[in-house]
């Protein structure tokens, strides 16, 4: 559905997105992650054909964007960057309205995309009385309009309290389950990018320093917790002997192939040094990502 391939964009003397390939397969949710100026946005907006990339290739549903950009986008919906209605108007009329840009939309599909996002009852409303969480939500449903198959979401839960952020959340998995959508989504909140996507891809200063599925992000890479009065002195045994290969924030362990918790617990205990407490440890993204980016930092720095 998404296939980019050594894209980049240049913004006179800075480079904004940097040799970026990655691919997003039908039916899955993926997320993007990085920092403020990372480059999310711009990869964003060459994919809705809004940035021309200055070097190579940004396919949308099998056609390339700078080429054939409206077969590209035929069916795609999106919310990129802040929303902008006609407060004085309802909802129901900003998406009559929305819907002419592309092409003329039934009432029944409106009323259609209103239940789907919880807007139901107050369609009618105008705009300028929507909370934040309500805008969000008709936001979604202007996406939702031309009945796509792709949704690019930009940040769609930015503003919105938790329990806006868990409306959005749900919405977006019932989107994917039942319709099938395919999603690519942008987002600071690592929590909800743990909840919602099957893969995700890392931006670092532009350039993609990660890409992966979250089940191999929250594997933790073989990370094991150690509790113990003097995690000094235990690293320094188990490495001795050969049980573990690295350690972490003076509380992991990374076991060395072959080896087991089991056998850390034994060597410990033989050695006079209590353990009070080991188990496999199941890494967030969050851990993950802020453990990446810090070295990415560290290692450009030396």
């Amino acid at each position: 559905m998404i296939e980019l391939v050594n894209v980049r964009k240049k913004f006179g003397s800075r480079m904004a997105v940097d040799e970026l390939s990655f691919t997003v397969a039908r039916g899955e949710i993926f997320g993007l992650l990085g920092h403020n100026g990372a480059g999310k946005s711009t990869a964003i907006g060459m994919m809705l054909g809004q940035v021309w990339p200055t070097g190579g290739e940004v396919k949308i549903c099998g056609h390339d964007v700078a080429v054939h950009r409206s077969a590209a986008l035929k069916q795609v919906g999106a919310i990129f960057e802040t929303p902008v209605f006609y407060d004085y108007l309802s909802g129901w009329r900003n998406l009559e309205i929305l819907s002419t840009y592309t092409a003329p939309t039934p009432p029944g599909r409106i009323r259609e995309v209103v239940e789907w996002v919880g807007l139901t009852g107050r369609e009618r409303c105008k705009v300028r009385t929507y909370s934040h969480g309500m805008r969000a939500r008709l936001a979604l449903a202007q996406a939702l309009l031309p009945r796509p198959e792709l949704l690019i979401l930009d940040e769609p839960s930015d503003g919105l309290d938790p329990e806006g952020i868990h409306e959005m959340r749900q919405t977006i998995l019932r989107l994917q389950r039942e319709l099938g959508l395919t999603i690519l989504l942008s987002s600071h909140l690592l929590n909800e990018v743990e909840q919602l996507c099957t893969r995700i891809a890392i931006l670092q200063q532009g350039k993609k320093v990660f890409e992966g599925s979250v089940v191999e992000v929250k594997s933790g890479r073989g990370r094991v917790a150690l509790k113990t009065p003097d995690f000094a002195a235990a690293a320094r045994l188990l490495c001795e002997r050969g049980l573990i290969t690295a350690t972490a924030e003076d509380r992991f362990i990374t076991l060395a192939a072959g080896h087991s918790t089991g056998e850390v617990t034994q060597a410990l205990v033989a050695s006079g040094l209590a353990v009070d407490g080991i188990w496999q440890h199941e890494q967030t993204v969050e851990d993950f990502y802020l453990g990446l980016v810090n070295r990415q930092r560290e290692e450009a720095t030396q």
